[in-house]
């Protein structure tokens, strides 16, 4: 027999939302790390937050929700209230009850930027990465680096003299503006919109745009961030960051190798590494001049002779991984938030989302 369409509404909802979500849906494990390290948290959280005054919306909840449009590419904070308004998958993982309200999106920004602002990006990924089933999938001895452009939330209009003699574009505030034979850079102008991003491009060739450079330090046993970082984008950026983020992971006494690209054959950078006690597994940048002379390069024999570093060659490759899903799923190719700090934080929980869309198939292959 047909059944008849009904349209009435019950008065009261007697299946919990837990029993809604899939026993085995991919997002069950990856919550429950996320809730392990929030844990971890908890000390941290305590200490931001005034102990007087109106509640708050809940550090957890912020962050998680914040992990959520990394997840699903949610391209705004007011889609993202949307979603979380109606999907009930959201509500699950956020950790909201069917009837409770949900937060106005303006509200929800300036929370989670008050809590991104105290470097708590950077202690969730260490706390991630420290936890006991976690730390055990990471290798302690051998690490690839890498960074990538990022572009800034500014338009090249914005892109005016220091000195204020440029004036705004002609026809409201998306004008024509023509750049034909005027010098610009860094020294000399700056955006009107982010003044931390910097004119960059890279390399001969390729257009210039306002961006500022993500990085992130790798380890080669299972292609997992351990550390990352966001920079102004300059022709050593990577290098100097590159030796911040192993000092910041390297333990002080053990030897470890570091693959990198040809970018970093550099003599000042190797030496930096070596002093550390870190085996330069670089690419070799053998360019040749127009003389015929082919570039001196600053990895020598002892470290190419031995297997392990064919190896460290194949294994760096794998940062790019990192950084298309950090891109493309993570949506940080073009950030949405203004200042340097904001942009750490925000590629930081993008590359922390990444380890954990890897790590539950990767914790239960080891089990």
């Amino acid at each position: 027999m047909r059944g008849d369409e009904k349209r009435s509404e019950g008065l009261f909802s007697y299946v919990r939302l837990e029993e809604r979500i899939a026993a085995d849906h991919p997002l069950r494990p990856i919550r429950a790390l996320v809730e392990e390290v929030l844990s971890a948290m908890s000390g941290k959280f305590s200490e931001l937050y005034s102990h007087t005054g109106r509640p708050s919306i809940p550090p957890e909840q912020l962050l998680k929700a914040t992990l959520l449009q990394a997840f699903f590419t949610v391209r705004s904070e007011r889609q993202l209230m949307e979603q979380i308004d109606y999907n009930l998958l959201f509500r699950w993982f956020v950790g909201l009850s069917m009837d409770d309200g949900v937060w106005d999106a303006s509200v929800f920004s300036k929370n989670r930027d008050r809590l991104i602002e105290a470097d708590v990006a950077r202690e969730f990924l260490a706390t991630l990465t420290g936890l006991p089933k976690v730390k055990r999938l990471l290798s302690s001895d051998h690490f690839s680096v890498d960074g990538t452009l990022i572009d800034a939330w500014a338009s090249m209009k914005s892109f005016r003299p220091k000195d204020g003699s440029g004036a705004p574009p002609a026809g409201g505030r998306n004008g024509e503006r023509n750049f034909h034979k005027e010098k610009r850079s860094n020294e000399t102008h700056a955006s009107a919109t982010d003044p931390d991003a910097r004119l960059f491009r890279k390399g001969d060739g390729r257009e210039s745009r306002l961006c500022f450079i993500g990085h992130a330090l790798m380890e080669n046993r299972n292609g997992l961030a351990v550390q990352a970082d966001v920079s102004h984008a300059t022709g050593t950026a990577e290098r100097d960051t590159a030796l911040k983020l192993i000092d910041r992971h390297k333990p002080s006494t053990r030897r470890v190798t570091l693959g990198a690209d040809k970018l970093f054959d550099v003599e000042g950078f190797v030496k930096e590494l070596r002093v550390r006690k870190v085996t330069p597994h670089i690419a070799i940048d053998g360019r040749v001049s127009k003389t015929g002379r082919v570039r001196k390069t600053a990895v020598d024999a002892r470290t190419t002779h031995h297997r392990g570093y064919a190896i460290s060659l194949v294994c760096r490759k794998r940062i790019e991984e990192i950084f298309g899903w950090a891109k493309t799923t993570g949506g940080i190719a073009k950030v949405k938030v203004r200042g340097l700090d904001k942009v750490k934080a925000v590629f930081t929980f993008a590359i922390a989302a990444y380890n954990l869309v890897r790590l539950p198939k990767l914790i239960a292959q080891r089990a």
